[in-house]
């Protein structure tokens, strides 16, 4: 027998809980930003995680036990740890130099990317339309950035490397997602993050300064452990096929932050780009979660 279809309301509430989860993380990259400016970007780093780690630790633990412990793959559970570690490292410089509406934007065409690295290292099928989806992404990136016009300069390439490394993470969960319990992966996620963020906290730690900075870090630490659950309950009351296109929202809710914070908006050409890439990736993450081919997820800055 199949699985039975998910009512109306659990698709709503999945839904829901799928652009809180959007609403997180847009509101984790501006505090960032914020933060950025006063203390190591390292520093708010080991934040993110030595505070994912410990609650993650601390709810479920006790509810699981030794099974959420429990895994097929250490290996592989260390290196999808040091990946996201990587994005979020990366992601955390990028926001430094660039607003975070086009920021988002940007790393919104990782299932586009997704796309390309299965055809050409994992030799699955694409149909045109596909890699016509692909076309449009990019193309929309290419407008955010406007290569050669001086306005994100050297600092676009971050978010670009991001994109690639963030779509391997996102291949290399879709095999572990076979046979891996998501909150046991959602555990070493955190302690592998923390662990090798702490090799280089030595190198980087500074005296926090005021109360609003630690504040601030703490943000961080919680809009990445809030969004993350979010994402868990979201996918567990709704098809992925049914929320995919509303990963979107991540887009409108960055530039919000950054027009509150730093009134900011973009421009007639950033917009026009962020539409593409909403369109054709939208598009893109609803086909690939309707073939159930591989996980769709909003980026973990």
């Amino acid at each position: 027998m199949g699985a039975a279809a998910p009512r109306p309301g659990q698709a709503l509430a999945g839904i829901g809980f799928l652009v809180a989860a959007t609403a997180c993380f847009a509101v984790l990259d501006t505090a960032v930003k914020v933060v950025g400016a006063v203390v190591s970007v390292l520093l708010a780093l080991w934040f993110r995680y030595a505070f994912h780690a410990v609650v993650v630790t601390a709810v479920m633990l006790p509810i699981r036990g030794r099974s959420l412990l429990r895994t097929e793959h250490p290996r592989y559970q260390v290196l999808r740890g040091v990946l996201l570690l990587s994005v979020s490292l990366m992601s955390f410089v990028a926001v430094q130099y660039m607003p975070v509406g086009e920021f988002t934007a940007i790393v919104m065409v990782t299932p586009l990317a997704v796309t390309l690295l299965a055809a050409l290292f994992l030799r699955e099928r694409v149909t045109v339309l596909r890699w016509l989806l692909v076309a449009g992404g990019f193309a929309g990136a290419l407008l955010v950035v406007r290569p050669g016009g001086g306005f994100l300069g050297w600092a676009a390439l971050i978010p670009l490397a991001l994109v690639f490394i963030y779509a391997w993470f996102q291949i290399l969960t879709a095999k572990m997602a076979r046979t891996e319990d998501p909150m046991t992966m959602h555990f070493y996620t955190g302690w592998v993050g923390t662990l090798v963020a702490s090799l280089v906290l030595p190198l980087v730690w500074q005296a926090v300064p005021d109360a609003r900075t630690l504040a601030l870090l703490c943000l961080i630490g919680l809009m990445g452990t809030v969004g993350h659950f979010l994402l868990i309950l979201a996918f567990q009351r709704a098809p992925a096929s049914a929320i995919a296109p509303f990963l979107y929202t991540q887009i409108g809710f960055a530039m919000f932050c950054g027009w509150v914070v730093y009134d900011h908006v973009p421009g007639t050409l950033e917009l026009t780009g962020m539409g593409l890439i909403v369109l054709c990736g939208a598009t893109a993450s609803w086909l690939t979660a309707r073939e159930k081919r591989l996980p769709v997820e909003p980026p973990e800055a």
